[in-house]
């Protein structure tokens, strides 16, 4: 837990509150959460006007969605990093790579960040209602989910904590397609959703988490050790690592085909040429992962840094391009009409 925490020698040199509470929200994770929510709108939007989705939607309708989906996005999301930096600040103090963070530095107490966390998050949280229930659902689950059985639970405990934990990350195309749908999903099964397609992008993301994030602990390769956090390249070393990240590539590919063999989907035949080779390009920089590498002058581990970096790219790619693969019109892409899933 976080009471002992002993100020950093840097900790009379306070950056401004509102350079903290950015640092605390970790304002640059979340960008590419909000990327994904706000591309599982547009597809959504983009599905409606090409008559495929039941629901009519204006640009207007849109560009509300969007942004109520960024504020409480972002809030909800930092607050729980937030509540995260609170819960993890025993072990903050330890990793170079989060030893420079607000409460480790000394420039808000453990207190303070919890109760930050807990208003921006709940306010986030709270704001999809604006929407529909079923956004504001699962942004709260969202919350419950990184912040009690992740961070409290799971971390600390088992080597599986990033796969399980990666169910958190995987949510904001299920708040952005919610809040798009909005009362077409009058029903109170949170997890009907009018459509497969949110699902799909939801297990994307659930598939990218762990070679993403094991590619980030096998280039700060022992730092976690030092904290006492089982990540799996400290418990089963790096060779079994990076052999369960290149199975998890072998699951994006397969579910990139998935309009292959599933055309009912609602997803075009071209999203699975695309997916697959930004799926192949991402996987050679997982295969290139050398675990007998030597490591740079930092004490890190050149290739997964190059993964890991890759990995971002690759996410992002993945969702932009559908959306435009969306704005084509259907008859040049053999849409099989109205979806009914």
């Amino acid at each position: 837990m976080a009471e002992d925490i002993t100020p950093s020698s840097d900790a009379d040199i306070h950056p401004g509150w509102i350079t903290v509470f950015i640092q605390l929200m970790k304002l640059r994770v979340i960008v590419l959460l909000q990327i994904t929510a706000v591309c599982a709108i547009l597809v959504h939007d983009l599905l409606s006007r090409h008559g495929l989705l039941e629901i009519d939607r204006t640009w207007t309708d849109t560009s509300i969605t969007i942004f109520i989906t960024l504020i409480g996005g972002t809030l909800s999301a930092g607050g729980s990093n937030s509540i995260n930096m609170w819960y993890d600040a025993d072990i903050d103090v330890l990793m170079r790579r989060t030893q420079n963070r607000p409460i480790p530095k000394g420039h808000i107490s453990p207190v303070g960040a919890l109760i930050f966390g807990i208003i921006i998050s709940v306010t986030g949280s709270s704001v999809f209602f604006l929407l529909h229930w079923k956004a504001a659902f699962w942004s709260f689950f969202s919350v419950f989910f990184y912040v009690f059985i992740y961070s409290m639970w799971l971390k600390r405990r088992t080597p599986q904590n990033i796969v399980i934990g990666g169910i958190a990350g995987a949510t904001p195309p299920l708040i952005g397609w919610a809040g798009a749908a909005g009362d077409s999903l009058n029903n109170l099964n949170p997890f009907d959703l009018g459509s497969a397609i949110p699902w799909m992008l939801f297990a994307l993301i659930f598939l990218w988490t762990p070679p993403h994030f094991w590619a980030l602990a096998l280039y700060r390769s022992g730092e976690y050790g030092k904290a006492k956090v089982p990540m799996m390249n400290e418990v089963k070393g790096a060779e079994y690592t990076i052999f369960q990240s290149k199975i998890y590539c072998l699951l994006l590919l397969l579910l990139g085909s998935v309009p292959c063999f599933w055309p009912e989907s609602g997803l075009p035949l071209l999203w699975s040429f695309i997916a697959g080779g930004l799926t192949i390009w991402y996987s050679i920089s997982v295969w290139q992962i050398d675990p007998t590498e030597e490591f740079d002058n930092n004490g890190r581990m050149p290739k997964a840094a190059k993964s890991f970096f890759r990995s971002l790219y690759y996410l992002g790619w993945m969702f932009i391009l559908l959306v435009i693969i969306c704005i084509i019109p259907p008859d040049l892409l053999g849409w099989l009409g109205p979806l009914d899933l």
